[in-house]
Parts: C-alpha cells; sequence; structure tokens
C-alpha cells in the first residue's frame, strides 16, 4: 500500500496485458495533442489542453533519455492521453464548513454487504490467507479487511484510465495549497507506472535491443488499465510506485497481477504491512477510559506520531494498567503509542469525538492510507471478521506456566469448520 487519499489516506501508495507485438511501430508518429470539443472550446480551454500537453511531453523526454527508454514508443502511447475534470473535483480538499463524521465513515464500510463478502472472499482462499499468515505475521482478517474496504473484493476498481488520470495530476490538479507538492507526488507516480510497464511488457534488455524486446501491445495495455480516481490499481488499489516496491506474485505464475489474481492480492497486501512495520501478534488499538478522555483531548494532535509510552498513558489515566493486555504483560510499558482522534456531530448537529490509543500496528495501517478513520474502520472490520485485538500473551492464570498461544494453533482454528460455520458478530 504507499500511502493512499482515501483515508490518511493511501497510501497514497499505497496496487496495478493482452496481445504480442514483437516490433516498434513503423507508422509516423503524430505529436501529442490535446483531445478537444471544438464546438465548445475557448481560448482558455485551448490554452489549457496546449500546456498539459506540453508539460506531459517534456515529462516523457525526460523519462526517454533518463532511463534509455526509446522516446518514439512514448510519444506513441501517450498521443491519446486526456485530461479529465472529474478527477480534479474529485481531489478537491472538503470545504470549510465541511464536518468529519466518523459514524458516517464507518457505517459505509463496517456493514453486512461488505462484511459477507469478506467471509466469502475469506472461505475462497482460506488456504493460501492461512499460509501468508503464517509465513508474513499478518493476521488473515486484517489482510481480508482492507481488500474488503478498498475495492469490495475487486467489485469496485475504478473506470478511469490510469496514464490519463495520472497525467491530469501531475499538470492540472486543481488551484489547492499543496499543489506543487500534489504535482510532483503524480508525475512520480506517472514515471513508475512507465517503468512497470515497461519491465511488465518485456524491457528489460539492453538499449539497443530493448525495441525488438518490448511487447508495444502489452505496454500500451498497461499503461491503460483502469485505476481510481487517485490512480491505484487493482483488488488491494496500490499505487505504480507501490506495485512496483511492494507487489508480490502470490500465485507464482512469474507474473503480478493485481487485477485477477487474488493471491497476488492478499501476498501484496501481507508484504506491505509487514515492510511498514507489522507486529505479530500485537494488538491494533485501546480503548480509552472514560476518565482519561480529557487528558486525551489534549494529547490529540491529529500527527501519526507514535509519541507516547504506553506507561505514560497509563500514568495520565488514558489507559488503565490492569485493562486487557496491560494487565497479562502482552504490551510492554514502553511501546510506543499516539492519541487517535475520531471525530462526528451528534443527533442535535455537535462536536463529538471518540478517542483511541492506537498502537504501532494502527500506524502500520496508516500508511496504507493516511487517515485515522481508514485505519480504524480496517480494525474494525478485521474484528468483525474475528480478528481478536490483543496480543498473543495470554492473561494471568493461576497455573503455573501458563501456555501461550502459538500461531500456528491460531491459524488452525481458524481453518476448522466449526470457526468457518460460527457466526461473526
Amino acid at each position: 500500500m504507499n500511502l493512499r487519499t482515501s483515508h490518511l489516506t493511501a497510501t497514497l501508495l499505497l496496487g496495478l496485458v493482452l496481445g504480442a507485438c514483437s516490433t516498434a511501430p513503423t507508422q509516423q508518429v503524430k505529436p501529442i495533442e490535446p483531445i478537444v470539443n471544438h464546438s465548445a472550446e475557448s481560448a482558455a480551454q485551448v490554452a489549457t489542453e496546449a500546456h498539459f500537453s506540453g508539460n506531459l511531453k517534456t515529462l516523457i523526454t525526460q523519462i526517454a533519455q533518463s532511463e534509455g527508454i526509446p522516446l518514439l514508443i512514448l510519444e506513441t502511447s501517450f498521443a491519446d492521453t486526456k485530461t479529465i475534470p472529474s478527477i480534479r473535483k474529485l481531489v478537491l480538499p472538503p470545504t470549510a464548513t465541511f464536518k468529519k463524521n466518523w459514524l458516517a465513515y464507518r457505517k459505509r464500510f463496517i456493514e453486512p454487504v461488505r462484511i459477507k463478502a469478506g467471509k466469502s472472499f475469506w472461505e475462497q482462499n482460506q488456504t493460501f490467507l492461512s499460509q501468508v499468515e503464517q509465513e508474513s505475521g499478518v493476521p488473515a482478517e486484517l489482510i481480508v479487511a482492507i481488500i474488503g474496504i478498498e475495492t469490495i473484493y475487486g467489485r469496485q476498481t475504478g473506470n478511469f484510465r490510469v496514464k490519463d488520470v495520472l497525467s491530469t495530476l501531475a499538470f492540472s490538479y486543481p488551484d489547492t495549497p499543496n499543489k506543487l507538492a500534489r504535482e510532483q507526488l503524480f508525475k512520480d507516480q506517472l514515471q513508475a507506472l512507465i517503468l512497470m510497464c515497461w519491465s511488465e511488457a518485456g524491457g528489460k534488455l539492453p538499449a539497443k535491443n530493448q525495441i525488438q524486446g518490448l511487447n508495444t501491445t502489452q505496454f500500451n495495455t498497461c499503461l491503460n488499465q483502469n485505476s481510481s480516481y487517485a490512480g491505484a490499481i487493482g483488488l488491494p488499489q496500490f499505487m505504480p510506485s507501490s506495485i512496483r516496491s511492494f507487489a508480490v506474485d502470490g500465485d507464482g505464475d512469474g507474473h503480478v497481477d493485481l487485477k485477477r489474481s487474488p493471491k497476488d492480492a492478499i501476498a501484496s497486501v501481507a508484504n506491505f504491512m509487514k515492510k511498514h512495520g507489522w507486529q505479530t501478534g500485537m494488538p491494533i488499538y485501546f480503548p480509552v477510559q472514560e476518565s482519561g478522555i480529557a487528558d486525551a483531548r489534549l494529547l490529540a494532535d491529529g500527527e501519526p506520531q507514535l509519541k507516547y509510552t504506553v506507561q505514560e498513558l497509563v500514568e495520565k489515566g488514558i489507559l488503565n494498567k490492569n485493562q486487557g493486555d496491560l494487565q497479562a504483560g502482552g504490551v510492554a510499558p514502553q511501546s510506543r503509542a499516539l492519541i487517535v482522534d475520531l471525530p462526528y456531530p451528534d443527533q442535535d448537529g455537535n462536536d463529538q469525538v471518540r478517542y483511541l490509543v492506537g498502537l504501532d500496528n494502527f500506524l502500520s495501517i496508516v500508511q496504507y492510507n493516511r487517515s485515522y478513520f481508514y485505519a480504524q474502520s480496517v480494525a474494525e472490520f478485521a474484528e468483525a471478521l474475528g480478528y481478536k485485538n490483543q496480543s498473543v500473551v495470554p492473561k494471568l492464570t493461576s497455573s503455573p506456566n501458563p501456555k501461550a498461544i502459538k500461531p500456528s494453533e491460531k491459524i488452525k482454528s481458524k481453518s476448522s469448520k466449526a470457526t468457518k460455520k460460527k457466526k461473526i458478530q
């Protein structure tokens, strides 16, 4: 995942075909031209499209020079690129009067349709999910929850052409305070897309042989595949840079396909989480004690940084040393934490906030999508699928040598028929 924008959003960085043609195109290459409706065009529209086309050509020329890719192929492949006005509206920040609503956000994702689909996806991929969990330490419930929230297991992967999306946001981002930074981010993603597609199409040969070795049809299919309005691809919605860095071949066919291979998607999500600090067998969050809400409010600053220790939060009364893992010793006093605030309006329109203590694993989910709403939705979706938000260290008992729960036993229990038939609350 890379941080995608929708939830701390992304992560962003956060998943990305056809035919065979072994020779470069021989037809005359037309320069990149704006696509316009002449019956409704205006001078401003023409100027905007010319600016877009010129900047796009400059970038692909730079990429061709720096990466050794023939400019002829890039110009041909991007000749029909166009801006998508609708996505410029979709990436705009909320208005000043907009109120964040955790309850409404949660309701979109923790709901019967997705949970039912999640159980079905789990059953269809149960053996592989158990294998990945055992190898990576990332719980199957968490993997299933992320893919469910992202795309409902492939039902909603976006219907925009990815090269159009990334080009639009790289050169025609709306006027916002972070416009320059966002445009640079999408320029980087556009370059990552080109390199990803070049590699997928077999462009790994020495420079003098690249044209002969490239499957140009496959290259263009990759550039033209569908994505979200932010350029995220496949079941887990990875950005191109995340695909290059974290996507893996789960089904062993020698090719990463996040759009059609559930195994590739599952393995890639697990790899992303593992590479972003997932701690095996540890909880994601703790609820704040009722008596500690006032102190939690003072410490909540919206910054996704582990600024406090669990012990400090116990001393402030935000956590209770006798609760769950703290009493059992599953979470060390020096474990790092942050205060998570989830605002929402109540029935009368008054501002309310739910406070939580996020641990390392909470922050790992935030790396997938930079949003507290997103991370907590993933946690609660996973819980709805049976995830126990606690460490593998059991609570203290009178037994002199309490037996710890082994991850392999946990996985085995999920695979049993009894678990499959058990109703998920």
